[in-house]
């Protein structure tokens, strides 16, 4: 009993223990100077908000960043592992509205106690480079990069259609709408209203932030193809209607200007221009208008503007078509977007789908300006939309290929002024501008003498105040504030007030990365020579709902710090891992749908070791998570067994530390085979593919043969030498995985410092080889059985084998075999009749 006693494993007495050692030791997970030779790994997790409390979705995420930052380390890695909070936002506000506690408060206690579960956990984060966004030492260099965009014409102030959220009271950018819904709130329908705000020229960056996407081939491609869609480059023709008997002019994009002789009316937005000038002269229009625009309102509501059904009214005007002097008929169209192009478009019935649907509606005449390229081909059935075709019906263009025709036409179009050859994006400006309290102040002064007056640097941060009133009311809750709003404006001296809207929270996580690397400046955002040396970031982890939002944001503001010449790198992040989901009762682990699992109930319960590995275990880390909580039970009874085995044997193993395991044999060999076999899995599998969950199984299977050899272990058939190299080498693969079970078996077996300074074990390729392998038997292509044979054997050996095996020689009974197909090391196929 006393035995038994000894060696139960209990993580409620390990863990806390070297949790307060590693504590004490500040240097344990710190990064080394840059002089210390070693190559540089800088392994990032996105950075979490402080909402509280982290749920297993947390622990999956920080894990898996966790276990490769303690590979690394141990492969003599300068590794840079650091750790921040993303800690401005609605949720403080909202939390302050419900609990009356002001949003620093809620906060900072939020970030207490998340640090607390992340400490607990034993996560190697380097807590003297943390970073808190809501701090004034970090926040006023989000007011200096504001500054220096500003200076550089990338930050301006225009009145915009801008979205906004009635749940959030506040401005959204394009890419935090989805769906029609707020990215925070899903039952939000947004809103279209006119604001005057702050924009950022991200815009200027569209088209480089398009190319590089094919230098980031450490990427998912399904990020990649997102932002590349998003970005939405389209090459085409801008033209110039002139508006018959007006002034006004309408400017069409097209992708298809060889069409344009096709072109039987012009749609408009509801909000064009032209529309609104029109609707104050006719009290009728500006009726039939209003209707339209409730129908959009709606079909946005609806969260796809493109399956409005589509309504129209013809204004009565007329545009003049630029190439061929025809007068077609304006209409105003439900389904142009004033925001979206030119707010107009050139209809062509019988090359589009969408125009040709509208004109059968209205009874628009449908022209027929593309034909095949083969003359001897039928009339194609309208609407025809190949772009491998001629022109026909188009005046003196007919005959020119579709190509030709567009080059010519833009040709045209350019020397007579009325159009140009053009590249569109889908991508618009970002709108920062926040209606809201808890977020970075924007460093701008108002003044009626001077206008727009940027702070003077000296003068950052712009604090934000903490005696406020946290409304919903529309509106900045800081235009409440005399002593925060009235300043002297730094030109004239004279009154002047303060801009009352603070950033996007998505400021805050474009750059925190380069501020790692050097958290404590005083007098920049980070010192270019140390943020070139640590970047890019070699491995970033989060979640693929970021593809557009952050890592968008992130690889502007990249740019953007290239050209102000802080930084001599244009992508921030060289490996990007996107990892799945943990799900409970089929849906994600959130606290809004009330099914997160906490850390700490799995912790108290069966400890870090086995919450943290079973997430890791449970299924690739690229895949969605189903949580059982049977997983971490079982867990932690396998890592019981582990400590078990090694506490037993250690005692004996220690005898053989200073030896080389010397000619061994039988059992003592097999299981040698087994370790390097592993070995060189689990390094593979760091070096590669990342399924974490197949390096535990192989832990697994590992300790399960140790374990079956017990008779021989107690009976000394394995020596000294090969039986410590067994538990020290099962220790060191563990340590990623099961870092505090590992640091005490580490001590267990004698060993001398840290375990996270431990070279990785290596794998000898002769003991790694595999001495036997599994190959399947198919028969006309389905499979029957499977055969064992010698590593290395050639298709002789495996045919024969094939043959004489049982099922296989049951199924060929009596049957010809025609042919036999033999793939060496990975399938054997037979051909019978």
């Amino acid at each position: 009993m006393a035995e038994e006693k000894e060696l139960r494993y209990d993580p409620a007495v390990i863990e806390p223990k070297w949790q307060a050692r590693w504590a004490a030791d500040p240097g344990m997970y710190a990064a080394e100077p840059h002089s210390s030779g070693k190559p540089k790994y800088y392994v990032l997790e996105m950075l979490p908000y402080p909402s509280g409390q982290l749920h297993m979705g947390h622990v999956r995420n920080y894990s898996i960043g966790d276990a490769l930052a303690r590979h690394m380390w141990m492969r003599g890695y300068n590794v840079l592992h650091p750790m921040g909070w993303d800690a401005f936002g609605l949720p403080a506000e909202n939390a302050a509205l419900k609990n009356n506690t002001p949003p620093r408060e809620w906060t900072l206690s939020n970030i207490a106690a998340m640090k607390r579960q992340f400490q607990r956990l034993g996560m190697g984060f380097d807590w003297a480079t943390e970073v808190t966004t809501c701090f004034p030492d970090y926040y006023r260099w989000n007011q200096w990069f504001f500054l220096r965009m500003y200076e550089k014409g990338l930050a301006y102030r225009k009145k915009s259609k801008v979205n906004w959220c009635p749940e959030c009271v506040t401005v959204l950018a394009n890419e935090q709408v989805i769906d029609g819904r707020c990215w925070r709130h899903e039952d939000t329908i947004v809103e279209q209203r006119d604001l005057v705000q702050w924009f950022l020229r991200i815009t200027s960056y569209a088209q480089e932030l398009l190319d590089d996407l094919d230098k980031l081939q450490g990427w998912p491609e399904k990020v990649r193809t997102m932002q590349r869609n998003w970005i939405g480059r389209s090459e085409g023709t801008e033209v110039e209607f002139s508006v018959e008997n007006r002034s006004e002019k309408i400017r069409v994009f097209t992708t298809r200007v060889d069409t344009i002789f096709g072109a039987t009316s012009v749609q408009l937005a509801p909000e064009h221009p032209l529309v609104i000038a029109m609707s104050s002269e006719d009290a009728g229009l500006r009726e039939q208008v209003a209707k339209l625009l409730d129908e959009q309102k709606k079909a946005r509501e609806a969260g796809d503007i493109g399956a409005i059904e589509k309504h129209g009214i013809p204004t009565g005007k007329f545009a003049i078509n630029p190439y061929s002097g025809e007068l077609v008929p304006i209409w105003v169209a439900n389904y142009v977007l004033i925001d979206y192009g030119t707010g107009a478009i050139m209809s062509v019935p019988g090359h589009d789908e969408r125009d040709f649907e509208f004109a059968k509606k209205y009874a628009i005449p449908v022209r027929r300006v593309i034909a095949p390229a083969d003359p001897a081909a039928d009339e194609p059935e309208l609407p025809f939309l190949s772009e491998e075709g001629v022109l026909v019906n188009s005046g003196e263009f007919n005959g020119l290929s579709c190509h030709d025709a567009q080059k010519k036409l833009q040709e045209i179009a350019k020397a007579k002024g009325f159009g140009e050859a053009t590249i569109t994006y889908r991508l618009k400006d970002w709108g920062i501008s926040r209606q809201r309290y808890w977020g970075t102040p924007i460093p701008i002064i108002h003044c009626e003498r001077d206008g727009i007056v940027p702070v003077p640097e000296d003068q950052l941060p712009v604090l934000l105040p903490d005696n406020i009133e946290i409304t919903q009311q529309g509106g900045s809750p800081l235009a409440k504030l005399s002593d925060f709003v009235n300043v002297t404006c730094p030109k004239c001296k004279g009154p002047a007030r303060r801009e009352t809207d603070t950033m996007d929270t998505f400021v805050d996580s474009s750059w925190y990365f380069y501020r790692y690397t050097d958290a404590k400046n005083n007098t920049a955002p980070f010192d270019p020579k140390t943020a070139q040396y640590w970047f890019p970031i070699d491995q970033y982890i989060g979640g693929v709902e970021h593809a557009i939002l952050h890592l968008i944001y992130s690889r502007f503001w990249t740019k953007m710090m290239r050209d102000l010449g802080l930084i001599t790198n244009s992508e921030p992040v060289e490996r990007l891992f996107t990892q799945g989901m943990v799900l409970k009762d089929g849906a994600k682990m959130s606290k809004n749908r009330g099914n997160v699992v906490s850390p700490d109930e799995m912790v108290a319960r069966f400890g870090a070791d086995a919450a943290r590995m079973y997430s890791l275990f449970a299924a690739p880390p690229d895949r969605d998570l189903d949580w059982q909580e049977d997983g971490v039970a079982g867990v932690s009874r396998f890592l019981g067994r582990v400590f078990r085995i090694v506490t037993r044997y250690a005692p004996a193993a220690r005898a053989g530390a200073q030896q080389k395991p010397d000619n061994p044999q039988g059992v003592a060999l097999k299981l040698l085979r087994k370790l390097h076999q592993t070995t060189a899995k689990i390094t593979q599998d760091f070096e590669g593919r990342w399924h974490f969950n197949t390096c535990v199984a192989a832990i697994m299977e590992l300790v399960n043969e140790i374990q079956s050899a017990d008779a021989q272990l107690v009976a000394g058939e394995v020596p000294a030498p090969v039986m410590y190299e067994l538990l020290r080498t099962v220790v060191l693969l563990m340590a990623p995985f099961a870092p505090f079970l590992a640091a005490e078996l580490w001590e267990e077996l004698g060993g001398q410092g840290a375990v996270l300074r431990q070279p990785w074990p290596k794998s000898d390729p002769g003991l790694a080889k595999e001495d036997e392998i599994e190959i399947p038997v198919q028969i006309n292509g389905k499979l029957v059985s499977l055969i064992r044979v010698p590593a290395g054997s050639d298709a002789k050996t495996i045919e024969a084998a094939a043959l004489a095996e049982e099922k296989v020689q049951a199924r060929t009974a009596g049957k010809t075999v025609a042919k036999v197909i033999v793939v060496p090391g990975r399938a054997v196929n037979l051909v019978v009749k």
